[in-house]
């Protein structure tokens, strides 16, 4: 399948450019003609029971079903709505995904395709939170880790890897603070990243990880 870019609208009204980009990934959905192998590029599972297609995906140690024809975008283990943002992530991930293996080389978000225009938009909305609620305290990362099945990487002072996606590990690093530097965090990316998100839906990817482990933090 050939990678497309999903770009969102440039909207003020952001639930109105979401909803366009939900519309836009659900007719690509709609187009694509063998979904059993996509699934198998990107790390779903798939079932077919008559007309009725699901697709089982991986997020953020959360499953979601995606059914067809007609698409929806459910929780496997509740029936809570899915944020329109997280079914768009979903869609995205799914359309986008080359299902090229890791590499295990890690880069940075700067790196990434436009990686350093995006980078203040990167930085305030994931690394300044993941910063100010874990950096006088790196252990506590390793602490709330498991909300997101994450294991120990060996990075900083303290690092965790977690799955966003099936073919999307990140590795979140923390440094210690001292006299002389403040506390400092980064966000490393296995280097076929790309091959499954642009750069605008990694740094959703991203708010999303870092947000469940502060409100994990917060709530223990």
């Amino acid at each position: 399948m050939e990678s497309k870019r999903f770009n969102l609208p440039s909207q003020r009204n952001y639930q109105y450019a979401y909803t366009q980009a939900y519309e836009l990934a659900c007719d690509e959905l709609a187009k694509v003609q063998d979904i059993a192998q996509q699934c198998r590029r990107c790390g779903a599972e798939y079932r077919k029971t008559g007309s009725r297609r699901v697709i089982t995906l991986e997020h953020l140690n959360r499953s979601y079903h995606i059914t067809l024809p007609c698409v929806a975008v459910t929780p496997a283990a509740s029936r809570e709505a899915v944020p329109l943002k997280t079914r768009v992530l979903l869609l995205h991930y799914l359309l986008r995904a080359k299902g090229t293996p890791l590499s295990g080389t890690m880069i940075t978000f700067k790196e990434l395709p436009e990686g350093a225009v995006y980078f203040p938009t990167f930085a305030k909305r994931t690394l300044n939170p993941l910063t100010a609620n874990f950096g006088e305290k790196p252990e506590s990362l390793a602490s709330v880790a498991g909300v997101l099945n994450g294991r120990p990487a060996d990075y900083g002072d303290v690092a965790v890897t977690v799955g966003a996606f099936p073919y999307v590990p990140l590795v979140l690093v923390l440094w210690r603070g001292d006299s002389e530097f403040a506390p400092a965090s980064s966000i490393l990316f296995d280097a076929t990243v790309t091959g499954y998100l642009p750069t605008e839906d990694i740094i959703i990817t991203c708010e999303a990880a870092v947000w469940t482990l502060v409100k994990a933090l917060r709530q223990g």
